[in-house]
């Protein structure tokens, strides 16, 4: 691996805990005119399919920044740590990011380092901007009656994994239906009968998770729930799996796993026959797996956290100059994880900026700046990034649920080649409006 150094920017791509800097530059980090941000990316994991793009984002979203007046014309001194979504590794170098450069603010990633470093980024006061969107993180006072522990310095960008299976539940509820209806007015099937939910998932998974709010709100829109059916993160042989899911009968399926998995999942299913319809989770679909799974892919309904790469928005524009910091000629295809991830660092800029003209960027400061605008969406970046809104009380930021199709056929070439002769391809379904109840925060 190697050290990346632009623009004030240091990226430390590296398996040990963090690369230690030069003198010159620590002693830059801590000046007025240096925030030292710590950065946890996953190149190198079992979720390195949709990490790379998320935390490349990150890093050209920063040096774009940096090169454009920075917080204030002030300069983020990015710390940046491939740590192998090790919870050991990343709070002994959350430790050295608060000790050596005085960090003001945290961009994590997976539920993992989020939810083990809550109590001491609350005791730190350190905003930590995730990229886990764990619903455990949204409760800061602690007062949703199954929320483990309060997180008031807790954010991520986009729906809560629970809020988004819930709007992947209601999606299908309104599919069965229209369906149910095509059949009666075609005389096909007499009488309806309720349609079959399943969870298939990590067995380690918490019980608070996605898991147990997606098959609660599910029976309670009329589901029979079906036992849940556990797949490695590990990307296997999932035959079995598959033959188990077809015997079940299931109507609609939720694959909580990531992309690699679910890549090795989509594929033996394919192969078997399985016809159940799939729906995916934020980290379980995109380009990448289209273009790894080819017809397998084709038909998943999953959720997006932001618009897809190349889509006609105002935004657009802003996002292909951050683009250009890696990819100057603008060849890559950008999945939506890098969207998603430039949407979180800016949000995180305004705050900092924020922070900056209200007396000194320090974690209290961020942390109310990022109370001070509902429905926010970051200068620039229109139709890109979904609105977001958090409290004091609340910090469910997105509650509005854009629902998308993937299609996708078996085909050579690159991923670029792919999208760009319509082989890949997905399209917006629906949008869902979760309600913010009392009830649901925290799980």
């Amino acid at each position: 691996m190697k050290l990346l150094i632009r623009m004030g920017l240091v990226a430390a791509l590296v398996a040990p805990l963090v690369a230690p800097l030069a003198a010159g530059q620590a002693a830059k980090a801590q000046t007025a005119e240096s925030l030292a941000v710590g950065n946890f990316v996953d190149f190198s994991d079992r979720r390195s399919l949709a990490g790379k793009a998320y935390g490349q984002a990150r890093i050209d979203a920063v040096e774009y920044i940096n090169r454009n007046g920075g917080i204030n014309g002030k300069t983020i001194n990015l710390l940046t740590v491939d740590y192998g979504a090790e919870v050991a590794r990343a709070k002994a170098a959350y430790a050295k990011w608060k000790a050596d450069h005085a960090a003001v603010a945290v961009l994590g990633w997976v539920d993992g380092d989020a939810e083990a470093l809550v109590e001491t980024v609350a005791a730190d006061r350190t905003p930590y901007f995730a990229a886990s969107y764990a619903a455990a993180l949204t409760d800061p006072l602690g007062k949703g009656a199954k929320t483990a522990q309060p997180a008031p310095y807790s954010f991520f960008y986009g729906p809560s994994s629970s809020d988004a299976l819930r709007a992947l539940v209601q999606w299908a509820a309104a599919d069965w239906a229209a369906k149910e209806q095509a059949a009666e007015d075609a005389a096909a099937e007499d009488g309806a009968r309720a349609p079959r939910y399943l969870h298939l998932g990590d067995p380690l998974a918490g019980p608070g998770g996605p898991h147990r709010a997606g098959e609660a709100h599910a029976r309670e829109l009329g589901f029979v729930v079906l036992p849940a059916i556990a797949y490695s993160q590990e990307p296997g042989d999932f035959r079995s799996q598959c033959r188990t899911l077809a015997e079940s009968g299931a109507d609609y399926a939720f694959l909580a796993n990531g992309a690699g998995a679910n890549v090795a999942l989509l594929k033996a299913c394919a192969g078997l026959g399985v016809e159940t319809q799939f729906l995916a989770n934020v980290w379980g679909y995109d380009e990448t797996v289209m273009q790894a799974a080819g017809e397998a892919a084709d038909g998943v309904v999953w959720v997006m956290g932001a618009s897809a790469w190349g889509e006609p928005v105002a935004g657009m524009a802003l996002v292909r100059e951050v683009s250009k910091m890696s990819d100057p000629n603008l060849k890559k295809h950008r999945t939506v994880h890098y969207l998603r991830g430039v949407c979180s660092v800016f949000l995180m800029k305004e705050a900092m900026e924020a922070a900056d003209r209200d007396g000194g960027v320090t974690g209290p400061k961020i942390k109310a700046a990022m109370y001070g605008k509902p429905d926010w969406v970051p200068r620039g970046l229109d139709g890109v990034c979904l609105p977001a809104t958090w409290s004091a009380e609340d910090h469910r930021g997105v509650v509005d649920v854009p629902i998308y199709r993937g299609r996708a056929k078996a085909a050579e070439g690159d991923l670029e080649a792919r999208v760009a002769a319509g082989v890949i391809s997905m399209e917006r379904l629906t949008v869902v409006k979760i309600p913010r109840k009392a009830d649901w925060l925290g799980w």
